[in-house]
């Protein structure tokens, strides 16, 4: 583990040591994860030209899942609990004599920014931009296991929970069981904040649980998301309650479902993001869906449950091999509810058996 944050981080230095900077300061939490491993909250990484320190407020504590930040950095604990070390970390780059640091300028406050320039008034500061998060798109396959396990986890506590009597409970209910299920299995906890919608819910992108309860011919529409050594996988599924599916419901499930798998099967090394998007869209677009379409088909998943690439209509770049994305089309009817599916995938070229599949709750259209 320890090489591989190595092998990161001196990525990170040369790329700012060609832009003309001596150090550069990472302050954005799941960029510091990324390349010195599990830290205290508040941490702030500096990459200088001999040496990378973590400076922090707290020292490093064993997690059971995760462990500790990379033993060959240097770790900085601040006296009390008062100091910022972003402020701290710029003050140490100019006590080593660095003129210049590269720094998140998007994570930071402009207070933070302006407590900078105080202490290190002779160190000219220019903006590191998403350089990190660039590096994060690909994914290696140690990174790729623990999404594996996030959504082995995922799928165990939504088959249980279907498995269960649900008419009559709320949704808000059913998300919280969900959650106790995920950590049950193993999680650290949710990727996300579950969603579970119910007849005219359902279907709607995010929808935040409410106190309606199941009634029997609802949509069911649930999307849940485990997190596992800090990397979250998203799964999303829609159902039948109590009854056989009306005709609209078997034809609405059908149509989603034929816009999903034409998005994952577009998924490849070399794929414009925007094409990807454009092949689940455009089966929805011409069954008249068009109009009340979400604004992306899926995105990157990792550290953040939403990360890049974004798969959406003006999307610029190409998919890489080892990039983990979701492919989540839905339509909602207003009044009625709607259908959503959403699978964690992997990216790998045709020759490894096309993309990898980390979701693997059936997709038929069950009748609970």
């Amino acid at each position: 583990m320890s090489e591989m944050y190595a092998i990161r981080r001196t990525r990170l230095r040369e790329q700012f040591n060609a832009a003309g900077n001596a150090a550069a300061l990472v302050s954005r939490p799941a960029n510091v994860r990324y390349l010195a491993g599990p830290a205290p909250h508040g941490a702030v990484l500096l990459l200088g030209r001999t040496e990378d320190v973590l400076v922090c407020t707290e020292p490093p504590e064993d997690r059971p899942t995760e462990g500790r930040p990379d033993d060959t950095l240097r770790i900085q604990t601040l006296p009390g609990t008062f100091g910022d070390p972003a402020v701290a970390a710029a003050d140490f780059a100019a006590a080593k004599g660095d003129d210049s640091l590269a720094v998140e300028e998007q994570h930071l406050t402009v207070t933070r920014h302006r407590a900078i320039r105080s202490v290190a008034p002779r160190l000219r500061v220019a903006d590191l931009g998403g350089a990190v998060e660039q590096l994060r798109v690909v994914k290696d396959e140690e990174e790729i296991s623990s999404l594996r396990i996030g959504a082995e986890i995922a799928d165990q506590a939504l088959g249980e929970l279907l498995e269960s009597i649900l008419v009559g409970r709320t949704e808000r209910h059913l998300a919280l069981e969900l959650e106790r299920r995920l950590v049950d299995h193993g999680a650290d906890g949710p990727a996300f904040a579950t969603s579970v919608a119910t007849g005219p819910n359902a279907g709607r992108r995010g929808h935040r649980p409410t106190d309606r309860r199941v009634e029997e011919g609802d949509f069911l529409s649930v999307c849940l998301g485990a997190t596992y050594r800090g990397y979250r996988c998203e799964i999303g599924r829609t159902f039948v309650i109590g009854t056989s599916p009306a005709d609209w419901q078997i034809e609405l499930y059908d149509l989603v479902f034929a816009a999903q798998r034409a998005g994952r099967e577009s998924l490849a090394p070399g794929a414009a993001y925007r094409d990807v998007d454009r092949a689940a869209r455009q089966v929805l677009d011409s069954a008249g869906h068009g109009a009340g379409l979400p604004a992306l088909t899926g995105h990157g998943v990792g550290l953040e449950i939403d990360e890049d690439p974004q798969l959406a209509p003006a999307a610029m770049g190409k998919l890489d091999a080892c990039v983990p994305v979701t492919v989540e089309p839905g339509v909602h009817l207003p009044g009625r509810g709607g259908v959503r599916i959403d699978d964690t995938l992997v990216v790998r070229p045709e020759a490894d058996g096309g993309p990898e599949l980390l979701t693997i709750t059936t997709k038929e259209l069950l009748a609970l």
